[in-house]
């Protein structure tokens, strides 16, 4: 029995209404509008209220999703959210989206792949729509980074912001929706990007609590090279399994991290840099939810029409990469 294919029918996005400048994080550490520019090329990023929860992060997200695919809560059968800002250890932040929006007939859990997390729950999703198993999918990526960052930090404080991207999966006959994912790992590095207390490992104590260690380390230079060279591999993996040639894409839609990044991946294609869909200057990096906002963005401002062949690249902590080559 051949397996069905899995279409995104339907995006949607959420940020929070507060805006972060760079001229706001000047009053916060020893930095300027010019560097971070120069260096991210983030201007500002949003960050949530603090009575705001990841779950209604991505709860706001969802309900446009459901309104952009036409699709009732209730139709839902499965709900994935990528996060490393959950609510709480459990239960899933999945679930408590599941309250939020009344989709009582979905199966509810969250993936964590950090900035990968988002084509890792859709290809989780995929397979279980390519089995039979599941027709509806929910996916969301939502993150409050804002509670992880450590403000008095300027390297790492500038980059993050807070938000959510939903994408709703479903078979839809004669298309081949994701046509192909590469995902990979390499946990010998996870010490590049991570977050060193706060869980099993280091609980956060009063004898080391001024230490921040539930907070965002990052070794920028070696993100860089680590962050290019992985995402590169996992979009030429994908357009060779898909026989699909870089010139044929419409929109390339990369992990929204820095722009430096995005700019050397560009080069390294052979495309111009307006293929790219790019809001980081806007939103910052927002980690799992990166890729999923641009996706709604490019999908509500018409990048892509249907047939079209767009490309989504990420990187994150773990190390984790993927790759995913969609037919929109």
């Amino acid at each position: 029995m051949s397996s069905l294919s899995a279409s995104i029918i339907g995006t949607g996005s959420y940020v929070p209404e507060k805006v972060l400048s760079n001229a706001d994080l000047e009053r916060l550490v020893e930095t300027n509008d010019e560097w971070i520019v120069s260096r991210t090329g983030i201007r500002e990023r949003r960050i949530a209220a603090t009575e705001q929860t990841t779950s209604d992060l991505a709860a706001e997200a969802a309900k446009a999703a459901l309104l952009n695919a036409g699709v009732n809560p209730e139709e839902l059968d499965m709900i994935i959210v990528a996060t490393v800002t959950p609510d709480m250890f459990f239960p899933s932040t999945a679930c408590f989206v599941q309250t939020k929006i009344g989709a009582k007939n979905a199966v509810c859990f969250d993936v964590s792949a950090a900035c990968s997390g988002f084509l890792f729950a859709l290809e989780t999703a995929r397979q279980f729509i390519a089995s039979g198993a599941r027709k509806t999918i929910l996916v969301i990526g939502a993150e409050k980074l804002s509670t992880i960052v450590d403000w008095s930090d300027r390297n790492t404080c500038v980059l993050f912001g807070d938000g959510a991207g939903a994408a709703i999966l479903r078979h839809k006959p004669g298309a081949r929706g994701m046509i192909h994912t590469h995902m990979g790992s390499d946990g010998r590095q996870s010490e590049i990007l991570y977050i060193p207390g706060g869980a099993c490992r280091t609980p956060v104590t009063a004898e080391n609590a001024a230490l921040r260690l539930n907070t965002i380390k990052m070794n920028g230079k070696e993100t860089y090279k680590q962050a290019v060279t992985a995402m590169m591999d996992a979009g030429n993996r994908v357009l060779e399994a898909g026989g699909v040639r870089a010139e044929e894409l419409a929109c390339i839609i990369p992990h929204q991290a820095n722009a430096r990044i995005i700019e050397a991946i560009a080069d390294r294609m052979r495309l111009p840099l307006d293929r790219f869909l790019i809001n980081l200057d806007r939103f910052g990096n927002t980690s799992a939810a990166a890729v999923a906002i641009a996706l709604d963005e490019a999908n509500r401002t018409g990048r892509m029409k249907e047939g079209d062949y767009i490309l989504l690249v990420v990187f994150g902590g773990g190390l984790t990469w993927a790759g995913s080559l969609i037919e929109w």
